[in-house]
């Protein structure tokens, strides 16, 4: 499938995140999503940006303290800034959005 080509019946908007190596991704999102969670006034960078921040911050917070084993000191520093990037974006602790804490 193309970038932007419809899926199945509905049309898509391409969405592209750049690494700091400048490696691209491109990502097809179906059309109108995006606004639908927008607050007003809101641009879909912002949306796109906010979802993928709340992801990595619940990805990195399942890796240290919902896996099996002893979590690297270092994977605990990672969630540690993680859980820095959430709050400062959202205004709200990672805990806090989730109801529990560890």
């Amino acid at each position: 499938m193309a970038a932007g080509e419809p899926v199945g019946m509905v049309d898509t908007e391409t969405y592209t995140i750049e690494a700091p190596d400048g490696s691209t991704e491109s990502v097809d999102i179906p059309a109108g999503l995006v606004e639908t969670l927008a607050e007003p006034g809101e641009e879909s960078t912002t949306v796109i940006s906010d979802i993928v921040v709340q992801a990595l911050a619940q990805h990195a917070h399942a890796l240290v303290h919902h896996s099996e084993g002893e979590t690297p000191a270092d994977l605990v520093e990672i969630n540690d800034a993680m859980e820095e990037v959430f709050e400062d974006r959202f205004g709200m602790s990672l805990q806090d959005a989730m109801g529990h804490s560890h």
